[in-house]
This record gives C-alpha cells, sequence and structure tokens, in this order.
C-alpha cells in the first residue's frame, strides 16, 4: 500500500516598485473569481523556485528571476480540494504590464490590495512577505 502524501505546489508574491500587488483573479473553483496569488501545482521533474516561476509566466504573461523564498505553508486544510502543502516565493519587478491566461481570469497589479480577502491563506503570505521586505 502506498502512503498518502500532500500535493506540492507553488505560489508567488510580486511587487512592483510602487508597492503594488500582483494578483490574478481565479478562473476556477475553489475561489472561483476571487484574487489571489499566481501559483499551482510543482510537476514532477521541477523545482518549486520553477514551478513559481512557470505558473507566475503562465498565468501573468510575466518573466521574473531569482525567486526569494518566502517559507512553506502545509496546514492540511489550507486548500479546500485537499492536503496542499505549498512553497511560496517573493520577486520584485519593474514596470511590467501582465494579462490573464491559463487557471486566471484576469491579472493586474493593484494599489488598493490592502484589507481584501484573497484566496487561500494568501493573505498570511503576502503578510510574511511584507516583513521578509522590512528586513532586507
Amino acid at each position: 500500500m502506498s502512503p498518502k502524501n500532500p500535493a506540492l505546489a507553488a505560489d508567488i508574491v510580486v511587487f512592483d516598485r510602487l508597492g503594488r500587488l500582483l494578483l490574478i483573479r481565479r478562473k476556477h473553483p475553489p475561489f472561483k473569481d476571487r484574487h489571489a496569488l499566481p501559483g499551482g501545482f510543482v510537476e514532477y521533474g521541477e523545482t518549486a523556485e520553477a514551478a513559481a516561476l512557470r505558473e507566475l509566466h503562465e498565468e501573468t504573461g510575466l518573466t521574473a528571476k531569482s525567486p526569494r523564498l518566502i517559507g512553506v505553508y502545509s496546514d492540511p486544510k489550507r486548500d479546500p480540494r485537499g492536503h496542499v502543502v505549498s512553497i511560496a516565493y517573493l520577486v520584485i519587478v519593474g514596470k511590467v504590464n501582465p494579462k490573464g491566461g491559463d487557471d486566471a481570469k484576469s491579472a493586474e497589479f493593484l494599489d488598493n490590495w490592502r484589507g481584501k480577502k484573497l484566496a487561500f491563506d494568501h493573505n498570511r503570505i503576502v503578510a510574511d512577505a511584507l516583513r521578509l521586505i522590512e528586513r532586507s
């Protein structure tokens, strides 16, 4: 019998130089139409960093380099589909124009992101990213 293991995902927090946060609107359940961070499942043979950058490109059209580790999020209840562990990363980008693609209905930088109820545990991830930025 094989052990039951959690799925592995990668999320990415992207701020621009104006302090705006990149958010997508989810195209599919769970949290359909809710704002979320770009992210998705790590593919077999792929590093978590590569998965975060790939998902960023697929969902927003943006390309980034050198993601910084924010943390690992492993609460078994963080995703209503089942136990999903996410490794979250941070990048700061210059002037870019995102566009929704793949699982994202839309993608945009928001300056009024504070106070928004994001999908999954993404509010916690963003808060941890801000603490990482403050320590830099």
